[in-house]
């Protein structure tokens, strides 16, 4: 694509809400809204940007910032930087802001949705009655109230899920290595340890990094002592999806709720993946959703508002 060269621009590289363009303008960038833009073409005329925005289509590695001269500050729409070379960014004076207050509660909404689901069987009686079955014992539901749920990850997605949990007269117990000091009223600060003895459901609320990759494993599993119900929002390859069905098949889990997975390209699957996509498929305690638990209409519109509220603040 031909985009004229100016001293103030700024490039949207993913979906974004009008109002982020129509704000940044207000702020006086020239905005090219290019929501389809490849990453060959970020490469050809970032050149002269000052702003980049991105979702999770276009990797701002170490390559691609070598080539952005002018660069000021990088946004994501959403949370998780793991798409960003962070470090090298930062030793080049570019600022890095993510906008993770717009998105947690779409977050947390849909993960107590899809806990709902699992607990009650309510995705898989509905399938049922799609082929003209009417099970009831056999679709008898767990009720969520009163159980132990862990939360691995108190950041926004995390503390607003345990917020949403209140009503349900749940012990939390809430395990984060960056902070402490969080604990109050029905939520416990816990080790990994106290969550994987206690909890009759886990959630993840954690951001893609070397000491998250890969975390729920076979280990993390065979460590389970209650038959959890997992849930996952956070990125798929934060959960060993080879693990996680032999830890369903084995009795570890009783549930597995996922809006997120390793590879979430479909169209790209290999005979491996599609099988392991198809033994999750076919069980009634599993609910996958395709990586929407962020994505409500309202959190589309906050995030575009936290993001630009951040750039003019320069906070």
């Amino acid at each position: 694509m031909t985009v004229a060269h100016h001293t103030n621009k700024v490039i949207i590289t993913g979906p974004s809400h009008p109002l982020l363009a129509e704000g940044l303008r207000t702020l006086g960038y020239e905005v090219i809204d290019a929501p389809n833009i490849t990453r060959e073409e970020v490469e050809s005329v970032i050149d002269d940007a000052v702003g980049l925005v991105i979702t999770t289509r276009v990797a701002v590695d170490r390559t691609l910032l070598q080539k952005a001269h002018q660069l000021k500050w990088i946004g994501r729409l959403g949370s998780g930087m793991e798409l960003v070379n962070t470090v090298y960014a930062q030793e080049r004076g570019v600022t890095c802001y993510s906008s993770p207050e717009g998105n947690r509660l779409s977050v947390a909404e849909h993960a107590l949705g899809m806990l709902l689901t699992v607990l009650h069987r309510i995705s898989w009686s509905y399938r049922e009655i799609q082929q003209g079955l009417w099970k009831r014992n056999e679709n008898r539901g767990t009720e969520l109230s009163g159980l132990c749920v862990g939360i691995i990850g108190y950041g926004n997605t995390g503390s607003e899920f345990a917020r949403l949990l209140a009503p349900f007269g749940v012990t939390v117990l809430a395990y984060d290595i960056h902070k402490t000091g969080f604990g109050s009223l029905y939520i416990q600060e816990a080790t990994l340890a106290e969550v994987m003895a206690r909890c009759q459901v886990i959630s993840f609320h954690v951001p893609l990094d070397a000491t998250t990759k890969g975390m729920a494993d076979t280990v993390f599993f065979d460590s389970l002592q209650q038959a959890p119900v997992l849930i996952n929002t956070s990125r798929g390859e934060v959960v060993d999806l080879n693990a996680l069905v032999q830890a369903l098949e084995k009795g570890q889990l009783s549930g597995a709720a996922l809006d997120v997975l390793p590879n979430e390209n479909l169209d790209s699957y290999q005979p491996d993946e599609n099988q392991l996509l198809q033994q999750l498929i076919r069980r009634p305690d599993v609910v996958l959703t395709p990586h929407i638990a962020g994505y409500s209409h309202a959190s589309f519109e906050r995030m575009s508002q936290v993001l630009l509220d951040k750039i003019r603040s320069g906070a």
